[in-house]
Parts: C-alpha cells; sequence; structure tokens
C-alpha cells in the first residue's frame, strides 16, 4: 500500500509514501471528520490511498487571494 498525495485545486502530485504499516494517528488523518475523511482520502482498488491536499503554490495564491477560497479549482 503506498499513500498518493495531489494537490486538490492544480492536480499536481506533491509526494508519495511507500510505507505499509503507517498508522492513521502518525499521517493525522484521525484528526479529520468522517465528512472531511470522505472529501480527502480515497482508495484505489490496489490497496493505495490517495490524499487530497494543498500545494505550495496554491497555498500562496489562497494566502494573496482569500476570496479564492470559495472555488474548488482557481487556477487555470
Amino acid at each position: 500500500m503506498a499513500l498518493h498525495y495531489y494537490c486538490r485545486h492544480c492536480g499536481v502530485k506533491v509526494g508519495s509514501l511507500d510505507e505499509s504499516a503507517v498508522q492513521s494517528e502518525a499521517l493525522g488523518f484521525h484528526h479529520l471528520t468522517n465528512e472531511e475523511r470522505n472529501d480527502m482520502i480515497s482508495y484505489r482498488e490496489n490497496g493505495d490511498l490517495h490524499v487530497q491536499t494543498i500545494c505550495e503554490d496554491c497555498q500562496e495564491a489562497l494566502e494573496r487571494n482569500p476570496d479564492y477560497h470559495q472555488y474548488h479549482t482557481f487556477i487555470q
């Protein structure tokens, strides 16, 4: 099982973890509500997890333009 992190706004791959024995507590997933987990984490047929996060570029854009928070995708 591997974890793959992708930016929820621009789709760029942020990184991956190839750990098979990583606990959700170590990743901070236990701090998420069920709704947040369903929104951010998806399971693939091969057992991999795909996690939506925010890349540095999109985070900077959100800090400079707070009104972008209302959009799911704001980078063209």
